[in-house]
């Protein structure tokens, strides 16, 4: 680990736990950079804005960061208030994700940014809820199909994008895809009562919302997305829930589903680089400690690049197909240096999806 990758973790564990922070003037362009990529400016900025030494130009730049950070809150808040509130009316019952719901568990909410807001509907209200959002926000650009086969609706309302999903997360191997149906039946079935500034919005169950933040984090390592705010976000859920999530659900869970390597490396990160205490680092092994050491370096230094073959554009069907099936072996093969384990997972899962897509009926025209 590089000293500056070093000071940046030192800062952002500083801002989590509440502890006393120092930034090094002489390295402010990279920490800046650093917090802007990975998403933890607006948890970084405020405890570091009390330093007295810090420079002009520095605390400038953070004082912008904040300043945008709360003000892109309030039209997000408006247009949260008023999704949720058309759809309760017509009897669906949505389930907050991500975002805003995560935001509560930080020690600033209004500092933990979100862009966007997903609600969660399930197959049976899918539907109804995107035609309730149609009906309230009816000058929204829509520009995706409400087709049964996505995993959400999108449209742009006031210049907010609404995600409503009808699964929470896609998953090609049809095995996972059954069993993690049933997981996520389950976490939303007894989702929870929170307060999301005076607004009383649902989100998932502890145990079930813990995979599904981790699940969100992971779909974006395997696309080279991931940033740092994430496992934030799965540090301060694992902290506020210790105690009430069901470890050996989650680890039923996790070993049904292929992961409970990744989510290994996961908790040694959130342990050793982020703060959180390691018996609510659930299964945390410091065996995995290089594999875990080589994504947080990738990461930070991003190098964490999805492999994709050079793309050819052919009429063929079977030579498209050909094409993305050596796209997914080669991100295979990236994620092999970090998890051996599921890169294995996703050969087979990419042999069995392409060969159910391939000869489904309905499906020719992809």
């Amino acid at each position: 680990m590089t000293p500056l990758f070093e000071t940046y973790f030192s800062l952002v564990r500083a801002a989590l736990w509440h502890e006393p922070v120092y930034w090094p003037d002489e390295q402010t362009e990279d920490l800046l950079w650093l917090n802007a990529q990975q998403g933890t400016g607006p948890l970084v900025f405020p405890p570091v804005l009390e330093q007295q030494t810090l420079s002009s130009y520095a605390r400038a730049q953070m004082k912008s960061v904040c300043v945008s950070t709360i003000q892109n809150q309030v039209p997000l808040q408006h247009t949260l208030e008023k999704a949720w509130k058309a759809m309760t009316k017509t009897g669906i019952r949505p389930v907050l994700m991500k975002g805003a719901g995560l935001a509560a568990l930080y020690p600033e909410p209004h500092f933990r940014t979100w862009g966007d807001i997903d609600l969660y509907v399930g197959p049976e209200q899918y539907h109804p809820a995107c035609a309730a959002m149609r009906a309230t926000f009816p000058a929204a650009l829509k520009f995706d199909e409400e087709l049964d086969h996505y995993k959400h609706y999108n449209l742009i309302a006031d210049g907010i994008s609404i995600e409503i999903h009808r699964v929470t997360v896609s998953l090609q191997h049809p095995r996972d895809e059954r069993l993690y149906a049933r997981m996520e039946r389950e976490g939303m079935v007894k989702a929870e009562e929170i307060d999301v500034n005076g607004l009383k919005v649902l989100v998932p169950e502890p145990t079930f919302n813990a995979l599904f933040v981790f699940l969100h984090s992971w779909e974006h390592m395997l696309s080279a997305g991931a940033n740092i705010r994430q496992l934030c976000d799965l540090a301060l859920l694992l902290h506020h829930y210790a105690g009430r999530i069901d470890a050996p659900r989650l680890k039923k869970y996790l070993r049904a589903l292929h992961l409970m390597d990744v989510w290994q490396i996961y908790a040694f990160i959130l342990a050793e680089r982020l703060g959180l205490p390691a018996q609510e680092a659930l299964f945390y092994m410091p065996e995995v400690a290089q594999r875990a050491e080589r994504l947080i370096e990738d990461l930070l230094s991003g190098k964490l690049v999805e492999s994709k073959t050079k793309s050819i554009a052919h009429n063929s069907r079977l030579t498209r197909k050909w094409h993305t099936m050596r796209s997914r072996f080669a991100n295979a093969e990236r994620i092999k240096r970090y998890s051996p384990s599921y890169a294995r997972h996703m050969n087979a899962t990419t042999l069995l999806h392409g060969a159910l897509r391939f000869f489904a009926k309905d499906r020719h025209w992809e």
